[in-house]
C-alpha cells in the first residue's frame, strides 16, 4: 500500500488515580515544570507510589493525529484540528443554542488557574464550560460508560456539531456524554478576556497542555463523585491535539498508568484507514497513487529529474528531493480522507481527477490531475 499507508492512531490504557486529586497534582508540582511538557522524566516521584485509596477510570484514548513517514525523513506530526482548519482564539460563528440538541446541557466547573504551583494567584480560578448528554445513559447503578471529549484548540461550539463518534456510539453502550473545553477558548478563558488572558509572558504561561490535562482530569473526577458513578468507566476522545493530551501521562509518568496497551491496534492503522478509504472511493485510483511513489523516485534519479517533476507538479520553487513532493502529496491523501465529509468528499474529488485524465495519460500526469482536481492549478 506504498507510503499511504502509515502511523498509529489508537491506544487504551487504565489510569488509577489518588481519590483526593490533590495527591496527584501536589506529585505532579514536584515533577513537571509547567514549561517544561515534553520532556521525559527519568524518575517518578515516590508520592506517585503511595498508598492511596484509589479509584480505577478505565480511560479508552481515540486520537486522530497525521504522521508522515518516509524510509529516509523523520516523521512529522502536523497540527490537523476536527474541523481540517483552526480558527486561534476567535469568536465562535454560532452559539451553543444553534449548534446543539435540546438534550445538551451546559455546565461551569470552577476550575484551578494553575496545578502546580503555590503562588498566591496559583489559587486563582475561572469558569470551565462542560457540556453533558443525559439521553441515553443507563445510569450509575449500572456502571454505564462516561464519553468524554477533549476539547482542543477551538470553541467548543464549533467543535461538538461535528464529533459524531459520541453520539453515534452513545445508544449502543447506554453512554453519559461530556464534552470539555480546553481553557483559553470559547467561554473557559481565565482572567475574564483573551486580552487579558494573553497580555504578558507571565500570564500565557497557564496557557499550556500540562495544565490542560490537570483540567480534565479534574472535571471528570468531580463529575464522577457528583453523579456517585465511581464504577462508570470513563472513555475519552480527542481529534489531534485533543486526542494526544491524554497521552502525556503515559509518557511521562509511566509508573501511574500501570497497565497499559500499547499494542492494542496495528501501528499503521491510520495510514491503512487512509488507503481503505482511497480504496473504496476507486480501486484504479488506489493502484495509481500507490505506483506513484516508485515513479516518483524514479524520476527524480535521472538527470534533471528534480526539473522534470518540479515543471510537472508547477511547483513555486525548484524541489530539492524527491521527498518533498512525496510529503506533499502524502499531506493531502491524509487530510482528504481525515475530513472526507459531504458535500465535498475530497477523496472523491482527487479520485475523480486522477481516473478522469486524459487518455493516455502517464501515472505522474495523472496524479497531478488530482491535485490539480482537489487545490487548483497552483501547486
Amino acid at each position: 500500500m506504498g507510503s499511504v499507508t502509515a502511523g498509529a492512531a489508537f491506544a487504551g490504557f487504565i489510569v488509577e488515580l489518588a481519590s483526593d486529586f490533590n495527591d496527584v497534582i501536589a506529585a505532579w508540582a514536584d515533577v513537571i515544570h509547567k514549561n517544561v511538557l515534553f520532556t521525559k522524566l527519568p524518575w517518578i516521584h515516590p508520592l506517585f507510589r503511595c498508598h492511596c485509596k484509589l479509584i480505577s477510570i478505565l480511560v479508552l484514548v481515540i486520537f486522530f493525529s497525521t504522521t508522515y513517514i518516509s524510509a529516509t525523513q523523520p516523521k512529522i506530526l502536523p497540527k490537523l484540528s476536527v474541523q481540517g482548519c483552526t480558527k486561534f482564539l476567535k469568536e465562535s460563528s454560532t452559539t451553543f443554542s444553534e449548534s446543539n440538541s435540546k438534550d445538551f446541557q451546559t455546565f461551569y466547573y470552577n476550575q484551578t488557574l494553575d496545578h502546580f504551583n503555590y503562588r498566591p494567584e496559583s489559587y486563582t480560578t475561572f469558569q470551565q464550560r462542560y457540556v453533558m448528554d443525559f439521553k441515553y445513559w443507563g445510569g450509575a447503578n449500572s456502571s454505564a460508560p462516561i464519553f468524554a471529549y477533549l476539547g482542543a484548540e477551538e470553541d467548543l461550539d464549533n467543535e461538538m456539531p461535528v464529533i459524531g463518534f459520541l453520539t453515534d456510539n452513545a445508544f449502543q453502550f447506554k453512554a453519559l456524554l461530556v464534552y470539555i473545553e480546553h481553557r483559553h477558548y470559547g467561554e473557559s478563558v481565565p482572567f475574564g478576556s483573551r486580552e487579558e488572558a494573553l497580555r504578558n509572558a507571565s500570564i500565557q504561561g497557564y496557557f499550556n497542555s500540562a495544565q490542560a490535562l490537570a483540567d480534565y482530569v479534574e472535571v471528570l473526577i468531580y463529575i464522577k463523585k457528583q453523579l456517585l458513578a465511581e464504577n462508570s468507566p470513563i472513555i475519552v476522545v480527542g481529534a489531534s491535539y485533543g486526542g494526544n493530551i491524554p497521552m502525556l501521562p503515559l509518557e511521562l509518568w509511566p509508573p501511574l498508568l500501570p497497565h497499559s496497551f500499547d499494542d492494542i491496534t496495528p501501528q499503521n492503522i491510520y495510514y491503512s484507514i487512509v488507503t481503505k478509504d482511497f480504496r473504496e472511493a476507486s480501486e484504479s485510483c488506489y493502484e495509481t497513487i500507490r505506483e506513484s511513489w516508485s515513479e516518483i523516485d524514479r524520476v527524480a534519479c535521472e538527470p534533471n529529474g528534480l526539473s522534470i517533476l518540479s515543471q510537472k507538479f508547477r511547483t513555486c520553487n525548484q524541489l530539492n528531493n524527491a521527498y518533498e513532493l512525496k510529503y506533499y502529496l502524502e499531506a493531502g491523501y491524509t487530510m482528504a480522507a481525515q475530513f472526507d465529509d459531504p458535500p465535498s468528499y475530497p477523496v472523491t474529488i482527487i479520485c475523480s481527477g486522477i481516473d478522469g485524465a486524459p487518455e493516455g495519460s502517464d501515472v505522474l500526469s495523472r496524479i497531478f490531475a488530482g491535485v490539480v482536481a482537489l487545490r487548483g492549478n497552483i501547486f
